[in-house]
């Protein structure tokens, strides 16, 4: 897929930034505060690690006799960092993205200093605007989709994303998504079901943002094992249909920020589309 104009400078964005001693607790409130995906962790201005969701997820339940107020970003920051300059191009940072299976480019400046990060989302957005062409969904999508079921413990979704390696996972009951689970749902405290039914919204929000959800002050496995995929899911997840066009599946994650769409046929699952998949269209572009 070729991009009228394949330049990173438009794209570029200010990355939200932590130091090593910033505890885990810290930065889970930094990542639901601003509703980011990873934090760059730095040095005297210059990068030297970077904390993701994900990391955050298996820290928070593989952790084993410390407290989650004592454990610090350096003990658990991803140190290999991928970076790029300014003169690359859009090309060059879509196939670092899937090369080196991240999702996010850090931007140097000359010095080495930090001068900003380029997301999957900030490449999906050049598609809307830059796309030289009309791409259609089925060229590109995922499939076959991997899913679970709304009855299936929290334990088993884990495993399933972890074992997989991937980033969401679709849950279906009788072949129709009813339901999506990202890493970033395992983050946040627990809001049991009778709350998100019942409950006032103001207090399902301070459950959420709770700065020391009591969950953490116990075993997590064990607490995972009390909770199913139901519980924790995002229901009637945003669909596309499989005719559809991948600049409009584009807009509607941006619009919705979100990363992945259960793509339907007759309101049946046939597949998934990721940012992972444009990302990889983008990178084919100029070949």
């Amino acid at each position: 897929m070729k991009l009228k104009n394949y330049a990173i400078n438009q794209i570029i964005k200010r990355a939200i930034t932590v130091s090593p001693k910033t505890t885990l607790l810290d930065a889970r409130s930094m990542l639901l505060r601003h509703r980011i995906s990873r934090l760059v962790v730095t040095e005297n201005e210059k990068p030297v690690g970077v904390i993701t969701e994900k990391d955050l997820v298996k820290t928070i339940y593989q952790i084993d006799g410390k407290s989650i107020e004592n454990v610090r970003i350096s003990e658990i920051v991803t140190k290999r960092l991928v970076t790029t300059t300014e003169d690359a191009t859009l090309y060059d940072c879509a196939r670092l993205m899937l090369n080196n299976k991240i999702s996010s480019i850090i931007v140097l400046q000359k010095d080495g200093n930090l001068n900003g990060i380029i997301t999957k989302t900030d490449l999906i957005s050049v598609f809307l605007t830059q796309a030289a062409e009309p791409l259609k969904i089925s060229k590109i999508m995922t499939r076959p989709v991997i899913t679970v079921k709304p009855a299936d413990s929290l334990l088993y979704v884990e495993s399933v994303l972890m074992k997989n390696r991937i980033s969401r996972v679709v849950v279906s009951r009788n072949r129709r998504p009813v339901g999506i689970i990202t890493h970033r749902d395992f983050i946040p405290a627990k809001i049991p079901l009778w709350l998100r039914q019942f409950g006032d919204p103001k207090e399902i929000e301070r459950y959420r943002m709770a700065e020391h959800p009591a969950e953490f002050k116990s075993n997590q496995l064990n607490y995972l094992v009390a909770f199913i995929a139901a519980d924790i899911m995002t229901p009637n997840p945003v669909t596309i249909d499989v005719a559809g066009d991948v600049s409009e599946a584009s807009l509607l994650m941006i619009r919705h920020g979100i990363s992945g769409l259960p793509v339907v046929r007759n309101s049946l699952l046939v597949g998934i589309l990721t940012k992972t998949d444009i990302v990889k269209a983008i990178s084919l572009g100029n070949q």
